[in-house]
């Protein structure tokens, strides 16, 4: 199978250029200014529209237990939502259970995604505790194509890890070529919040972002930083939300701390305030970290811009709001006495690449979206650029479609949206996954199971 795209403007994280494409079996063959077509190739004129590569996302949660349920979304449905928003690869967590080996987790996750998966996928993989036994499994992690390390530093009596855990994995990770990931909050102080709050009775969806304030966000980042500079490993701070992450992040670097940092599409339109609102509906917009103010969000926007932070992701991790009814998982309507008990996470996989277009030139936008996390995440050659040899995973994107956010059109598993009438300017018409065509405007054309592992080279710092 021979695809020709003529016409077309490529977008690369260097900048943009005219160019045809082609794509001989499932790999970009070509690419020169002008490639005349023959009566073996399938031509896609490309005219006024722009070829992305399939934008890749290292964070999100398919099927996760959490709270006594699962997330909404699973290796199909959610692989599909990405791909409906031009996302053809993402990195999952696969999470150690107490008591559990790390070979357990990875088999489990990739139990998951057997049979199902729609888009490739790699893995992570969460330490929740640490023993003999599990340090030994840290030097096996790359035979099973696993170069991160993912450790919470929040939900205390949950995955939370303490220091001594976190500096000794740190250390495991730089003595055998790892990244370590942080989730950055102090979770001793969230915890007395959390319960001093529910002590005076207040117990709505507010006080989930007011038991999580940003100083404790900007304190966590601060102390994975110098941990991570005193054991040597390689850093990747996971959903940064506030000025002072931000600003912890930029000073480790300047210093020469090897550390990279990835806020959410979330953070970057969305704030507090909608926790207010009336009748639990400030429950669809609980995660953690929380959202924070129209100042950060400022902030997080023009760190993207200026390079201060590496990557952009989504930490999707759906839940339905009327869940436990009609076939459907338990959802927020867990925490309706507490907020405590309100699962973690906002929908938001297909909306990444559609509502950062506007915010970023557009090389900048590929190299957020996608160049860069799989350079980070030891996925590149084969994934995120537009380069001969790659993977011919690619985007048409019509740069002036215009639409609205809506429940009633996403292919989310869950029954609302955060972005809900927010207005977005370009989007994709046609998701190519290694030369298949997978979607074709509202069209879904994959199938259940093509999605493959990928096994990853070491990351790198950017």
């Amino acid at each position: 199978m021979q695809i020709l795209f003529k016409n077309g403007t490529l977008i690369a994280a260097e900048g943009a250029y005219r160019a045809d494409l082609l794509v001989v079996a499932d790999k970009i063959a070509q690419i020169a200014p002008e490639i005349a077509p023959t009566e073996a190739m399938q031509v896609v004129d490309c005219a006024d529209r722009w070829l992305l590569p399939g934008g890749v996302d290292v964070h999100t949660h398919f099927d996760l237990p959490v709270s006594g349920t699962h997330s909404s979304d699973d290796f199909f449905s959610g692989g599909r939502a990405a791909a409906f928003g031009g996302t053809t690869t993402h990195i999952d967590f696969a999470i150690q259970s107490r008591g559990g080996t790390l070979r357990a987790a990875y088999e489990t996750w990739r139990a998951k995604a057997e049979g199902r998966a729609v888009i490739d996928y790699g893995l992570h993989m969460t330490i929740v505790e640490l023993n003999e036994a599990v340090a030994a499994e840290i030097a096996q992690v790359r035979d099973w194509g696993i170069t991160s390390l993912k450790l919470l530093m929040a939900y205390k009596g949950g995955v939370m890890v303490d220091d001594a855990t976190l500096f000794r994995v740190m250390q495991l990770a730089a003595a055998h070529d790892l990244l370590v990931m942080t989730h950055c909050e102090n979770g001793d102080a969230i915890a007395q919040l959390q319960a001093d709050f529910i002590a005076q009775g207040k117990v709505a969806p507010r006080y989930h972002a007011l038991s999580r304030p940003a100083p404790l966000e900007a304190e966590a980042t601060t102390r994975a930083l110098a941990l991570a500079e005193v054991a040597g490993c390689l850093l990747y701070v996971v959903h940064i939300t506030c000025e002072g992450a931000v600003e912890a992040l930029r000073r480790a670097r300047a210093r020469g701390v090897r550390a990279m940092g990835e806020t959410c599409i979330q953070y970057l339109h969305l704030t507090a305030d909608k926790l207010d609102q009336p009748d639990f509906e400030g429950a669809k917009y609980v995660c953690s970290p929380p959202l924070r103010t129209p100042h950060d969000v400022a902030v997080l926007r023009a760190a993207l811009r200026d390079g201060s932070l590496q990557a952009l992701s989504t930490d999707h991790c759906p839940f339905w709001f009327e869940g436990g009814r009609d076939g459907r998982l338990a959802g927020k309507e867990l925490g309706r006495e507490a907020f405590t008990k309100i699962p973690n996470g906002v929908p938001s996989v297909e909306e990444r690449l559609k509502l950062s277009a506007e915010l970023l030139e557009a090389s900048r936008w590929v190299a957020l979206n996608c160049t860069q996390p799989s350079r980070i995440f030891g996925l590149y050659p084969r994934k995120g650029a537009l380069i001969v040899g790659a993977d011919a995973d690619i985007v048409v994107w019509n740069p002036r479609q215009q639409g609205v956010i809506s429940a009633q059109t996403h292919h989310m598993q869950v029954d609302y949206s955060v972005f809900e009438g927010m207005a977005y300017r370009g989007a994709p018409e046609r998701v190519y996954l290694r030369g298949k065509l997978i979607v074709a405007g509202d069209q879904w054309l994959g199938e259940a199971g093509q999605g493959i592992y990928l096994a990853r080279q070491c990351a790198a710092w950017l």
